[in-house]
């Protein structure tokens, strides 16, 4: 195996499908930064990290990340601390890094992602068999409907329940009454076939404003609630009070944070990400906390790129707890977008070459080496802000 020698660091900005926000999100998604590692060999493997100033879990422990802060951080610590660094040493990577400097976990899993990109495709292997193999060979697909308006929210309902999604994500956590009357809105315009969850973002304002909202939200049929409020011990609280389960994605970052909602025992269901922990290599931890616990798991993110994306399918691919329907992008580029494709696009184009395959709502995973998906650099080029070398 050779060794990692080079570094490329792009910042991207893809256009919007439609405006799609969350409770306490006040910026646009997809101007992400991009890291493309290469090795002695000349062998290359990407990443991405998706950061998010208003990102920082509970109580903003975790804090924000930016374009910005990723690459002075890259720059200045992470990179000089894994250069020369063995092909597929992911053990070591995270050791230097973490010794580096503390905290930054998105900026981490983007050259943890690219590590793995990298190796797989040095290797000749799909990253999933780094991570143990592929548990699934296809990945359901949740589409995410943010906070836009009752006719709007109906309508790509409809349209996305028609292009073969069975699972519906809704974005609540602004207003109680408004709230409930979108999910009887949608569930009304879907059908009792297709399934239901609520995501507040920790937006509500208190356990016992969250438990009266989600008792009136659980007549239309939830499949589980994500996040209602902030902090794990009042994330607790509401979920013992109500029947539907719920979801902590805000409270669970890393393998500490499952260990701690486990041994409470009221949170059912924990959202994994690729990003939050610090790559993949941390995010394996993670299941394997949930796995042992015994609580379900789906994959998450952040509303990634194609080439940030990649790996959380690969992830949900090769992750046995992964059980439950992913809020993953069905990434697309400009080309091969169909008209009036809405399920699973959050972009009007993508940084692959060749698009997700969607079959019966999931994502077929492919079984090429590294993450998959080639990336395409001239589409890089064309979103590009700013590079660096």
């Amino acid at each position: 195996m050779g060794q990692i020698q080079g570094i490329e660091l792009f910042h991207v900005a893809l256009p919007t499908r439609r405006e799609h926000k969350w409770a306490g999100l006040t910026e646009a998604i997809g101007g992400y930064l991009l890291v493309k590692l290469t090795d002695s060999a000349g062998t290359c493997g990407w990443g991405e990290a998706p950061v998010l100033k208003d990102w920082g879990g509970d109580w903003g422990r975790y804090f924000g990340e930016s374009p910005s802060t990723t690459l002075a951080v890259i720059n200045e610590h992470l990179w000089p601390a894994i250069r020369g660094i063995e092909v597929a040493d992911f053990a070591e990577l995270h050791a230097r890094m973490d010794k580096a400097i503390k905290g930054f976990p998105y900026a981490k899993a983007s050259l943890d992602i690219a590590a793995y990109d990298l190796a797989g495709r040095a290797l000749g292997v799909s990253s999933a068999t780094l991570l143990g193999g592929f548990a699934r060979k296809n990945v359901m697909v949740t589409h995410s409907i943010g906070l836009i308006g009752f006719e709007e929210a109906e309508r790509e309902g409809v349209k996305v329940a028609e292009q073969g999604i069975r699972t519906i994500k809704i974005k609540v956590g602004v207003d109680p009454q408004r709230d409930v009357e979108m999910v009887r809105r949608i569930r009304e315009a879907v059908g009792g076939e297709i399934e239901l969850c609520v995501d507040a973002n920790q937006g509500y304002a208190s356990p016992r404003e969250a438990i009266r909202t989600v008792r009136q939200m659980e007549r239309f049929g939830l499949k589980y609630v994500e996040q209602p409020v902030e902090g794990m011990d009042r994330l607790a609280e509401v979920a013992r009070a109500i029947d539907t389960p719920v979801m902590a994605d805000e409270s669970a970052w890393n393998s500490r944070d499952a260990l701690e909602i486990a041994e409470g025992g009221a949170v059912e269901i924990i959202s994994i990400y690729t990003t939050k922990p610090g790559g993949l290599y941390r995010a394996a931890e993670v299941a394997a906390v949930c796995r042992a616990a015994g609580i379900r798991c789906n994959v998450n993110g952040s509303v990634e790129t194609g080439v940030g994306n990649r790996a959380n399918v690969l992830f949900a691919a090769a992750s046995p707890v992964v059980t439950l329907s992913c809020v993953v992008p069905v990434s697309t580029p400009a080309e091969r977008l169909g008209a009036g494709q809405v399920a699973g696009i959050y972009y009007r184009d993508d940084l692959l070459r060749e698009p997700f395959v969607v079959e019966e709502g999931a994502i077929v995973v492919p079984t090429a080496p590294g993450l998959g998906w080639e990336v395409d650099e001239r589409k890089i080029a064309k979103y590009l802000i700013s590079k660096q070398k």
